[in-house]
């Protein structure tokens, strides 16, 4: 769940890695677009003008606060214009590759680009736009995945309590999910597409099941493994359990989501591999574009890297280095991927093996 140290408060997230399916990621835009449209609003709005922040460091304090898309809108008007100009255009042109990389833009960390505008304006600029993108897209992925239009999302009685039984120990602590019960439960709960837009404001992107836990502890076996980006520890609980050596680090700033235990140390990923020399690495949904996963591909001591995400590139982890890296050989595991839940959530485990060294 962590990113850069640097920029990892700037970066929105996608409301579900299935908005990059191709017909999904059109219909959804077409909703953003329309959403845009309809909430067209006038300048200031919603915050007064003389508390608008406009310095790089008051922005990204502001964006820690998660303000509402209304307040977004009333602060930055003229970034809103841009904003539904953009997508409208997207959506005329009905392209959906360029749709996909428009919001994977839109998902990474802020590039500076060639312009006129000075580099804080521009990253201003820039940071404003990606929030409401995505939170237009979030909003329109909502509406259609839910139904609800406006106000609360709520399961009902008997939907609730079975869901709370088959996947959480008590409150929103994650247990080990058991995959007879969940076949059996599952496909009986009406309002299972409501789960994850609900759960994943407070940091949890999928469900660990017990048989896929146990794999893993078999995958890893008595090697030390460290968990980078650990967010609530949640994981690395449960191949502690199951017997594994494993340390869980991130580097809490995701705060204002996420409950940090006492069992997850407070280390960003760099200072924890250079201090833990694993010789196994696993993370768990890493944001699109992060740059801190490079790092452990240039750590001599791992063997092995597990990468529990999405099988949708553009929605989490960072390809670019995990095609720019030459030491290691990967693919994706079919038989644990099958064990990520809910299988809706189109999670993927993608097991990195360092390749032998080549004889001099």
């Amino acid at each position: 769940m962590g990113t850069s140290d640097q920029d990892r408060h700037e970066l929105p997230r996608l409301a579900a890695p299935e908005v990059f399916n191709g017909p999904l990621i059109l219909n959804l835009c077409r909703g953003a677009a329309e959403f845009c449209k309809v909430n067209r609003t006038v300048s200031g709005a919603g915050v007064p003008s003389q508390d608008v922040p406009r310095r790089l460091a008051e922005v990204r304090g502001w964006l820690r606060q998660k303000p509402s898309l209304a307040e977004l809108r009333g602060a930055y008007p003229d970034e809103w214009v841009n904003v539904e100009r953009d997508v409208a255009a997207l959506v005329a042109r009905d392209d959906v590759e360029e749709l996909k990389a428009y919001l994977v833009r839109a998902a990474s960390p802020p590039t500076r680009l060639p312009g006129r505008l000075p580099p804080e304006q521009f990253r201003v600029s820039a940071m404003i736009r990606q929030h409401m993108t995505i939170e237009a897209v979030n909003q329109a992925y909502l509406a259609a995945s839910t139904g609800v239009v406006e106000g609360k999302i709520r399961f009902n009685l008997v939907n609730g309590y079975l869901m709370q039984k088959l996947l959480f120990a008590g409150d929103l602590q994650r247990k080990p999910v058991s995959m007879f019960w969940f076949r059996l439960v599952w496909p009986l709960l009406g309002q299972r597409r409501l789960l994850m837009p609900l759960v994943r404001p407070r940091g949890i992107y999928c469900f660990y099941s017990a048989a896929l836990i146990a794999r893993l502890a078999d995958l890893i076996g008595d090697r030390r493994c460290l968990e980078i980006a650990a967010g609530d520890g949640t994981l690395s609980r449960f191949l502690t359990e199951a017997g594994v050596q494993v340390t869980a680090t991130d580097d809490y700033s995701w705060g204002d989501t996420v409950r940090y235990p006492d069992t997850v140390l407070q280390q960003n990923a760099g200072k924890a591999l250079r201090t833990h020399k694993p010789q196994v690495v696993i993370s768990s949904w890493t944001p699109v574009g992060n740059t801190f996963e490079r790092q452990v591909f240039s750590t001599p001591s791992v063997q092995t890297y597990i990468v529990i995400g999405s099988r949708h590139e553009s929605a989490a982890g960072d390809w670019r280095a995990y095609r720019a890296q030459n030491n290691f050989d990967f693919a994706e595991d079919t038989a644990l991927s099958r064990l990520v839940l809910p299988p809706e959530n189109s999670g993927s485990v993608f097991v990195f093996q360092r390749k032998p060294a080549q004889a001099p």
